[in-house]
């Protein structure tokens, strides 16, 4: 099976740069992976397409470097498992509530006797019974990754207790629910997120684990960094193609085209 390169730079204390891909094309995934990026968040929890489609773009995410980092919705552990199945390197769990979800978590994702995922090997991951079986379990135990997401003002009390779980790799804030649930939304830069960030850098610290959070640009990531945070989460394909033809529309409204689109940011 394939090692994972993000776990392999967190382990070296190096920042890993990952970026979203929401369209379903797998040119797109095929490029990001050629281009070195650590990993692509697969975001199956917000996104209409299942495993079959997701199983294809991973493949075409194989050709490069880049780790495949899949999110299913909250409680889909038999989901999950799959997605590792497919071949994803790491998990990203939403809106863990405390400790015991999180060791549910892993009990999934990793095979015993660190939790009780259920083998298979006949799919990418191993790949296709090319493996024996003793240093397949072996590797897919020590390359899995899991990243915990601290979602809600509640879960950010127990963040310690949560890292603490053997297995969890990474605490990662997300700051858009956690902005909406805490009664401050989209303020990122608001004082209840510096302290969320804050505590999260300590519980990571106390329990030698990493953590991480999406990033606006390089001086948002330079300040992560500085924090702590090494799991650095930048952009999403959709929001770089409406950012190109806003600037399109920009600089042709200039030269007098007019355009009537039913929403204006």
């Amino acid at each position: 099976m394939r090692p994972s390169r993000v776990k392999a730079k967190l382990q070296r204390n190096q920042p890993a740069l990952i970026t979203t891909l929401h369209l379903i094309d797998p040119s797109l995934f095929e490029l990001v992976s050629l281009m070195g990026f650590d990993g692509i968040w697969m975001d199956m929890e917000h996104h209409a397409y299942g495993l079959p489609k997701g199983s294809d773009l991973m493949r075409a995410a194989r050709v490069g470097v880049s780790d495949i980092i899949a999110r299913p919705a909250k409680g889909e552990f038999m989901r999950m498992a799959r997605m590792l199945e497919a071949g994803a390197q790491g998990i990203m769990y939403p809106r863990c509530d405390d400790a015991k979800e999180a060791a549910e978590v892993v009990r999934w994702a990793k095979f015993a006797p660190q939790g009780e995922r259920g083998v298979d090997g006949g799919n990418p991951d191993m790949p296709y019974l090319l493996m024996p079986l003793a240093p397949y379990l072996e590797m897919a135990n020590r390359e899995t990754f899991i990243a915990i997401q601290i979602e809600q003002p509640s879960a950010l009390e127990h963040a310690e207790e949560i890292a603490a779980i053997d297995g969890v790799d990474i605490l990662m804030l997300g700051p858009g629910d956690f902005s909406v649930l805490a009664g401050v939304p989209g303020q990122m830069n608001h004082p209840l997120i510096l302290d969320a960030k804050k505590k999260l850098d300590r519980a990571a610290k106390n329990t030698g684990k990493h953590w991480g959070c999406t990033s606006s640009g390089p001086e948002d990531s330079r300040q992560l960094i500085e924090l702590g945070a090494r799991f650095i989460c930048h952009n999403a394909d959709i929001v770089l193609v409406k950012q190109g033809f806003e600037r399109i529309r920009s600089e042709y409204s200039a030269l007098g085209f007019t355009f009537e689109g039913s929403y204006e940011a």
